[in-house]
């Protein structure tokens, strides 16, 4: 008997010390999901989904769409030349875009681990934000609200091919549709050299009726068309991650201001209260002296 009583008591201990350490790892657990700045993480999931969707697609589809205005609008390699080379330059383009933005979502969702955080040892009395701080949330405010604008002209942008293709489909779609009784289908035309996009001495500028026909039923008008309408949307999603972290970013400098007044009234009432106590002692230790 006395021989398993030590057994039972160092199996309790090592039940209460397991305890301990699921509990200790629970609060741990707890407490770095609550230093994580959940907002700014949509945001940038919401950043990067839409920054791939715009540039990937629109990559692709801009090569889909010089590659069908080669075949069967702009034969002659001289006419779309310039068009060739703005093709290429916005290529350049996104992929800039593309690495700019990997690396600015980071340091947003970065500045955000560092303003929750901070903003909970302020509450805690255990942090002082400081101006560097302060100016940081300050600039990517600034430089945010910049890149909204740009990428909101971008949205706009990326609108015009979608038109384009939208006003093509439909056109074939009315070709085919029995309904429609076209009785000269030679004599329904899509001239694209009056969108500006090839010059108007380009051979043969235009399709109509079965040719155009023809044109719709293509991989490349198909998959260039449906491209152009990701991106469109992943340009949307971008300027509404934007908009987010504007708000996330005047949340926290609104926090981080309002904490820095805070600590200044609460630095302000203790150096007051530390005077009246020694104002209130100096007046004890002179009423003692005239009593003695």
């Amino acid at each position: 008997m006395d021989g398993t009583k030590p057994a039972m008591e160092s199996n309790a201990e090592e039940t209460q010390d397991e305890g301990q350490e699921s509990k200790g790892c629970f609060e741990c657990c707890i407490k770095c999901l609550g230093g994580v700045p959940y907002a700014s993480l949509v945001a940038t999931i919401l950043c990067f989904s839409g920054v791939a969707l715009f540039c990937g697609c629109g990559h692709v589809a801009l090569t889909g769409t010089l590659t069908m205005l080669e075949i069967h609008f702009s034969r002659i390699t001289t006419d779309h030349a310039t068009l060739a080379m703005v093709i290429q330059i916005f290529q350049y383009i996104i992929y800039g875009i593309a690495s700019f933005f990997f690396v600015y979502a980071i340091l947003l969702l970065a500045e955000g681990f560092y303003t929750t955080s901070a903003i909970k040892k302020e509450l805690q009395s255990d942090f002082k934000t400081t101006v560097c701080g302060r100016c940081i949330t300050a600039f990517f405010m600034f430089l945010t609200y910049i890149l909204f604008l740009a990428f909101l002209a971008i949205f706009g942008f990326t609108a015009i091919p979608v038109f384009l293709f939208f006003n093509m489909w439909n056109t074939c779609a009315a070709m085919r549709s029995p309904d429609s009784n076209i009785t000269a289908p030679d004599s329904i035309c899509v001239d694209v050299r009056q969108y500006g996009i090839i010059p108007w001495n380009a051979t043969p500028g235009k399709a109509c009726g079965a040719t155009l026909g023809d044109i719709c039923n293509t991989s490349e008008f198909y998959l260039s068309y449906h491209l152009y309408i990701v991106a469109f949307a992943g340009a949307g999603a971008t300027v509404i991650a934007l908009t987010h972290y504007l708000m996330i970013l005047g949340a926290n400098w609104a926090y981080l201001k309002s904490a820095v007044s805070t600590h200044e009234y609460q630095d302000i009432k203790t150096k007051d209260d530390q005077d009246l106590e020694a104002e209130a002692r100096s007046k004890e230790g002179q009423n003692s002296s005239s009593y003695s």
